[in-house]
């Protein structure tokens, strides 16, 4: 499992796919996916009109990906973010 040990939060609307969609790709590749953004927080997927989980990812120095750092990702996990 290629993102196993990691964890992502999902905001916003993504282009290509659902926020559930996203998750299912996230953990079929070991990645966990919580609701809340901490400061143990991978990186937060960020869609169109994040919101507050942006806000709270940046005051924390939590890396963001936008849609096509997302859709890079799931073609190579080892782009992921420490």
């Amino acid at each position: 499992a290629p993102l196993a040990g990691k964890t992502f939060v999902i905001t916003g609307t993504l282009p290509d796919m659902t926020r559930d969609e996203a998750a299912e790709k996230l953990t079929a590749l070991g990645a966990k996916v919580t609701s809340s953004v901490s400061k143990k927080t991978t990186a937060l997927v960020a869609g169109e009109a994040a919101g507050s989980k942006l806000d709270r990812a940046e005051k924390l120095g939590v890396p963001v990906l936008d849609a096509d750092a997302f859709a890079r990702l799931l073609d190579d996990p080892s782009t992921a973010p420490d």
